[in-house]
C-alpha cells in the first residue's frame, strides 16, 4: 500500500496572519500553533513532553500556589506588556510568601483576528520574563473565541512554589511598634497604563515597574532581619494593601506622607489626573512590615538589590481597634488612608 501523505500545511504567517477559530478547534491549526509559536519561546523539557499535564519533581517543602488573570489594556505600555506582566504578577504573588517560585502555568484566551505577529511578541516577552526568573513555563492551554467576543488577549498564569518551615509572612503578624517599608517610588505601572491609555505625554515618560521580586525576597530573608508580612501592593496600591494587612492584624498603621518615595513625573501626573499615588497600582514593589530593631539591617539589605535601591520606612503600625490606616501629612495635619472604593483605573493588570 501506498503511504497516506499528510495535507501540506503553510508555516504561521507571523507578519500579516491573525487568529483563527481554527486555532482553538484542537485540531491541526491548534498543533500547528502551539508547535510554531508558543514552543518556538517557551519550549522546555516538561512543556516538551506533551501530555495534558507536566510531570515534575518532587519538591522539599509545604506548596504554595497561586493564580491571577490578566486583561491588561493596553497590551503593551512602556516598560512591559501582558506577557511580562503575567509571569511577574504570579511570581511576586508567590514570593510574598516566602516561598521559591518553581514553575507556571499559562491559559490564553485569544480573540478571533488577533494579529499572530502581536501573539508572537506577548509570548516572547513571557518567555524572556520566565528566562530571567528561571521558573518556566511547564503547562498551558488555548482558547480562541469569535470576533467580538474577547479584547485580543486574556492570560491566567498559576504558579507553583515551596517554602521551607518556619517562614511565615502572612498579612495577620503584624505587631504594634513595627515599622512598614516599601521597597521603591510607588504608583509607576497604573501611570504608565494610563498614560499610554489616554495618550498623555509628560516631559518625562512614565515607565512601567513590572519585575519579579522574588531575587529581591531572597536578599531580604538572608539579611536575618525580622520580617513580619510581605505584600505587592498592585490592585489598589499601598494604600488598600495596607488596609488589608491593618483588618488582618487587627493593628492600626500611620504613615508619614514625607517619607513616601515618588517619582516627580508621577506625582505630577497623578496630580493632573486628580489621583493618589497610594491608590495606584505597582507591579515591581513589595511592602514589608519588619520588628523596629530590625529595620535597619533590611533596608540597607533591599539598597543593595537592584529592585530595592529607593527602599524607605514609610510609618509605623500601632494599636489601633477600629484597624485605621493614617498619614501624617507635609503640612503636619492627619488624614484617613481609607480603602479604595470603586474602580479607580481599571484593567490595569
Amino acid at each position: 500500500m501506498k503511504p497516506v501523505r499528510q495535507a501540506y500545511i503553510r508555516p504561521l504567517d507571523l507578519r500579516h496572519g491573525c487568529v483563527e477559530m481554527s486555532h482553538g478547534s484542537g485540531g491541526r491549526g491548534t498543533a500547528q500553533l502551539i508547535e510554531e509559536l508558543f514552543a518556538r519561546w517557551l519550549g522546555n523539557a516538561y512543556l516538551g513532553q506533551g501530555n495534558d499535564a507536566a510531570v515534575l519533581p518532587a519538591a522539599m517543602g509545604r506548596l504554595v500556589m497561586s493564580t491571577d488573570a490578566h486583561v491588561v489594556s493596553p497590551l503593551f505600555f512602556p516598560g512591559g506588556d501582558i506577557g511580562c506582566l503575567a509571569v511577574h504578577g504570579t511570581i511576586n504573588d508567590i514570593a510574598v510568601m516566602g516561598a521559591t517560585p518553581l514553575y507556571l502555568a499559562a491559559s490564553f484566551i485569544l480573540e478571533e483576528g488577533f494579529p499572530l505577529g502581536d501573539l508572537a511578541r506577548i509570548v516572547e516577552s513571557m518567555a524572556r520574563a520566565a528566562e530571567v526568573a528561571a521558573v518556566p513555563v511547564v503547562t498551558g492551554d488555548t482558547k480562541v473565541v469569535q470576533r467580538g467576543k474577547g479584547d485580543g488577549v486574556y492570560i491566567t498564569t498559576t504558579g507553583v512554589g515551596v517554602v521551607a518551615e518556619g517562614e511565615d509572612y502572612a498579612g495577620d503578624r503584624a505587631r504594634p511598634g513595627d515599622r512598614i517599608i516599601v521597597s521603591g517610588s510607588i504608583g509607576e505601572h497604573g501611570m504608565a497604563i494610563m498614560a499610554q491609555r489616554e495618550n498623555i505625554g509628560f516631559a518625562s515618560a512614565i515607565v512601567s515597574d513590572t519585575a519579579a521580586l522574588h531575587g529581591l525576597i531572597a536578599a531580604m530573608r538572608a539579611s536575618g532581619a525580622t520580617i513580619r508580612t510581605l505584600r505587592d501592593p498592585t490592585r489598589g496600591g499601598v494604600a488598600t494593601t495596607l488596609n488589608e494587612i491593618a483588618r488582618q492584624s487587627g493593628v492600626g498603621m500611620m504613615l508619614q506622607e514625607s517619607a513616601l518615595p515618588v517619582l516627580p513625573e508621577v506625582a505630577a501626573a497623578c496630580e493632573f489626573l486628580g489621583l493618589d499615588p497610594l491608590y495606584v497600582a505597582n507591579e515591581g514593589k513589595l511592602l514589608a512590615i519588619v520588628a523596629p530593631e530590625d529595620t535597619d539591617t533590611l533596608l540597607q539589605a533591599m539598597r543593595a538589590h537592584p529592585l530595592g535601591r529607593q527602599a524607605a520606612a514609610i510609618g509605623k503600625v500601632h494599636a489601633d481597634p477600629q484597624h485605621f490606616v493614617q498619614m501624617t501629612t507635609e503640612l503636619g495635619g492627619r488624614r484617613i488612608v481609607d480603602w479604595l472604593t470603586g474602580e479607580q483605573l481599571p484593567r490595569i493588570c
